[in-house]
């Protein structure tokens, strides 16, 4: 689904900051804009120091996905990992400080087809869409989460309901990669959909699997973004039928339109 954003960049004040784990989460408040849809995203930069840094970077802003919106408030909230001068920018952000943001942007999740319970699938800063689709989800979900270790596994306590983990190390859950509880899960019940957001071979091998299986699924796929709203035309990525923006025609996508989710130009 698409919510349709106010025209233009407004600022919004920091109310907190956590530490979860290697994550922070930032909240804010959002007076101005329309309450998200899961997996839709917001252009994000610091309203003061931002292009300031080293060799005066960070240049641009960054897309965020949503990580909460809570009902009936006014809050956003974005999960952010520091790994690079925007990122660090923004996990350097207090109370005191303003956020400037662009959103909600995108296409997000539907509801799943009829018949079909609702499977969550993440990786890394992957988790953040699916922690407000398990809220806006009409079905509960199982939710799968996969790690670089358990100093990132810290973020599945951003979930209501206990999730299943794997870290890449074995430090925390399951020793190995998320796709090892997927295959486990479509196994135990193949009625589901999945839906995933998470680094590109992560996203490709459900990809396969659901294909494989006969398993609709939704990918929330990344690419690099300098405007979000369709006019640099940075993030296009290849389809079945042709290129698309993936600001404006994704990030969410029906996997069954992608010959491979391994889209260049994505990841950190």
């Amino acid at each position: 689904m698409r919510v349709t954003a106010p025209f233009g960049r407004r600022a919004v004040p920091i109310t907190a900051r956590e530490r979860y784990g290697a994550y922070t989460v930032l909240h804010c408040r959002d007076s101005a804009g329309p309450r998200p849809q899961a997996g839709q995203f917001y252009m994000l930069s610091a309203a003061a120091r931002w292009g300031g840094g080293e060799a005066e970077r960070p240049f641009l802003p960054r897309a965020f996905s949503v990580l909460r919106a809570p009902d009936p408030t006014d809050e956003l909230q974005f999960l952010i990992e520091d790994v690079g001068p925007g990122t660090n920018r923004l996990c350097e952000l207090g109370s005191d400080d303003e956020l400037l943001l662009v959103g909600p942007l995108g296409l997000g999740y539907a509801q799943p087809r009829e018949g079909r319970g609702p499977l969550l699938v993440g990786g890394g800063v992957g988790i953040a869409p699916l922690a407000i689709l398990q809220d806006q989800l009409e079905l509960p979900a199982l939710t799968l989460l996969g790690f670089r270790d358990a100093a990132h596994a810290a973020g599945a306590a951003l979930f209501g309901d206990p999730a299943r983990i794997a870290t890449d190390d074995g430090s925390a859950g399951h020793g190995g990669l998320v796709t090892d509880l997927l295959l486990d899960a479509i196994d135990e019940d193949g009625h589901v959909e999945v839906y995933a957001c998470g680094p590109p071979p992560m996203l490709e091998a459900v990809r396969s699997l659901c294909a494989e299986r006969g398993v609709p699924a939704q990918l929330a796929l990344e690419s690099g973004m300098a405007c979000g709203y369709g006019a640099c035309f940075g993030c296009v990525v290849p389809t079945r039928n042709g290129y698309i923006r993936l600001c404006v025609d994704g990030p969410v996508l029906d996997a069954a339109r992608l010959a491979t989710a391994l889209v260049a130009g994505a990841g950190h």
